[in-house]
């Protein structure tokens, strides 16, 4: 016997064989056979059309117990779509659970969701759910265009029952093509919307005519506006997470901009120290080198790459120069070498702005150094013109003025005219030259514990013989040495040594002369850039000694020769 098979019940009402059918959940033909059963019996036709009227109630109820499952199955798939929403995690899975949701619902062949695409105005396939043709997944709907065009562009539901015959909307190579490789007959579509805005449709449809209810288009409408929200939760949490990196890099900023700040404190207390306590520029870039972790270096104008540093001035910053950088060290228009950062290219900018500070602070360091040694160098010039010229001077007062200036009176030295021997182009040109003669001779005076004064057109200085040298090898190093540091010729005349010039400082005055006789003769003789004293010009260094030693002389030249013959 089939499951619809129903017995008939005597003594019982006419509702009772359709209560067993609804509580069976019997199909819809199973309620035909009480009643032609009972015609089948010869029943009253009272009977049969009391059983005809309870079989029409309980299609009814059937109906409406299928139709309150049927809602309830669509509201539990929308909870369970909105508990998906509410855990959002990925996109593209909940889009994917509402389209195939949707599709088991509405039991239809396919679903599909297409978004807005600002960049090229039109709309895409972004998930397809019973999709079989690859040409139909690609597919690309401009507003207006088929029936996705046409709910974007009026923002209604729109259904069509055969695609292919329906005229309300533009038909277009590409899409009626995908559309007949997908098989579709019937389409529904409902609008995705954000405020007044569409950002996509939503599809449910078969491969046959069909017919689709109110309710059906509802329910669609319903997923629609969840997959909206989940767009737009993802785009709020896409953007909230963009936001809290973006807070994460600027922290970072913050922390490296303040490291680098407390670097740059660290580099100025360094360098402030380092001036107060007179600390030199090799100790400048020391400090720099550890503050910035990498090697500075000081290097004269000279040997720095011409072209960086001619661009570091112009642009008043340090520059760089392959993986260096490169940080002028001037005061005014005068360059005094640079500051070279080695193998750092990726330099931060506060790091770049110490290294400038440093290079600041080393050409302060470089003019003080200078101011110094130019106030030496006149106090040296001060002290040689007194001892050139006052010959009154209290002794006591010249040795305690000589003690600070770490020379020595009392030794052995020897006066020396030094005069530059080469061409001038021009009177600027040839002062120029002579103040590099005067601080040459004035840095030799200061580092052999000698003095140096500018005199007559030229340089005076006094310097200490040592023990084993001589006047005319001192007057010939003299010569090359400034020689090389003006890079032109300088002929040096020097005189005899003299001793205990404290005492009397006349001596200074007359050695003075006898070095300038022999600068004068050096010259005369066309022996520019030499050096010589007295001795050196044999009868004639009679004549330009300051004392006429001729027995001395005699025994210098002829003396050998006398001695011998006294022996045989």
């Amino acid at each position: 016997m089939s499951r619809d098979h129903v017995q008939p019940v005597l003594g019982h009402g006419p509702e009772a064989p359709y209560l067993e059918l609804l509580a069976r959940d019997a199909s819809v033909e199973a309620y035909e056979q009480p009643v032609l059963l009972a015609r089948a019996e010869g029943r009253p036709a009272d009977r049969v059309a009391e059983l005809e009227q309870t079989r029409l109630l309980a299609l009814r109820v059937r109906a409406e117990l299928e139709g309150r499952r049927r809602r309830e199955a669509e509201l539990s798939a929308l909870f369970e779509t909105a508990h998906d929403l509410a855990g959002l995690r990925d996109l593209d899975a909940v889009l994917q659970a509402i389209v195939q949701r949707a599709r088991s619902l509405l039991g239809t062949d396919v679903a599909y969701l297409t978004l807005h695409d600002p960049a090229r105005g039109d709309t895409y396939m972004r998930v397809t759910e019973g999709s079989v043709s690859a040409r139909f997944q690609q597919l690309r709907l401009g507003l207006g265009e088929g029936l996705g065009g046409l709910v974007a562009q009026t923002t209604r539901p729109y259904v069509t029952d055969d695609y292919f015959q329906d005229a309300r909307f533009q038909h277009t190579l590409t899409i009626d093509a995908g559309v007949r490789d997908e098989g579709l007959v019937a389409i529904l579509g409902v609008p995705l919307m954000l405020g007044p805005h569409v950002i996509g449709v939503l599809f449910a449809a078969d491969r046959r005519a069909r017919v689709f209810e109110r309710v059906q288009i509802a329910l669609l409408g319903s997923f629609a506006a969840l997959a909206a929200a989940a767009i737009d939760t993802a785009n709020l949490i896409t953007e909230t997470r963009a936001a809290l990196a973006g807070l994460e890099r600027a922290n970072e900023i913050i922390r490296d901009r303040s490291a680098a700040v407390e670097r740059a404190s660290d580099v100025h207390d360094r360098l402030a120290e380092l001036v107060l306590r007179g600390g030199g520029v090799h100790d400048v870039a020391a400090a720099v080198s550890q503050v910035l972790d990498a090697t500075v270096e000081f290097t004269e104008a000279a040997a720095a790459p011409a072209e960086a540093l001619e661009a570091s001035r112009a642009e008043g910053h340090a520059v760089r120069h392959g993986t260096d950088w490169i940080a002028p060290v001037a005061a005014g228009g005068e360059l005094l070498g640079a500051l070279v950062l080695r193998g750092h290219p990726g330099l931060d900018p506060v790091d770049q702005r110490t290294l400038e500070r440093a290079a600041m602070v080393t050409s302060l360091l470089l003019l003080a150094r200078r101011s110094a040694a130019e106030a030496e160098q006149r106090v040296r010039g001060e002290l040689l013109d007194d001892l050139l010229d006052a010959r009154d001077r209290d002794p006591r007062l010249l040795r305690e003025r000589a003690d600070r200036l770490h020379a020595d009176l009392d030794a052995t030295h020897v006066v020396l005219a030094a005069r530059l021997d080469g061409p001038a182009a021009d009177a600027d040109e040839e002062a120029a030259a002579r103040r590099r003669l005067w601080s040459a001779a004035s840095h030799l005076a200061a580092t052999r514990q000698g003095l140096a004064a500018a005199r007559d057109g030229g340089t005076v200085l006094l310097l200490p013989l040592g023990a084993g040298d001589s006047a005319t090898e001192l007057a010939r190093r003299t010569a090359r040495h400034l020689g090389t540091a003006v890079r032109q010729p300088v002929t040096v005349g020097a005189s005899a040594p003299v001793t205990a010039l404290a005492a009397h400082p006349e001596t200074v005055t007359a050695a003075y002369a006898e070095g300038r006789r022999c600068l004068d003769a050096l010259h005369l003789l066309g022996r520019a850039g030499d050096g010589a004293a007295a001795e050196d010009f044999g009868f004639l260094g009679l004549l330009l000694a300051g004392e006429r030693d001729i027995t001395g002389f005699v025994e210098r030249t002829i003396g050998p020769v006398a001695g011998y013959d006294e022996r045989i």
